[in-house]
């Protein structure tokens, strides 16, 4: 298989392997990328978020409902 790969870039030199490669991103698409990334974190940290203060609300409902004395 390697020896076809190297027979291939001989031959056709950069055309050998015309591929999904990377290409050079515009600054507009370099920063839509940036601000997709930065997207996805701060929706991972909103559902840490939610989580967490679920799991506070409920630990607080525990307290007050069967660590209070009644009155």
């Amino acid at each position: 298989m390697l020896y076809r790969w190297r027979l291939q870039a001989q031959q056709a030199g950069q055309a050998a392997f015309p591929g999904q490669g990377r290409t050079t991103q515009t600054p507009q698409e370099q920063e839509i990328q940036r601000l997709r990334r930065e997207n996805e974190i701060l929706r991972q940290e909103r559902e840490i978020l939610k989580k967490a203060a679920a799991f506070f609300a409920r630990e607080i409902f525990e307290v007050r409902v069967y660590r209070c004395p009644p009155r």
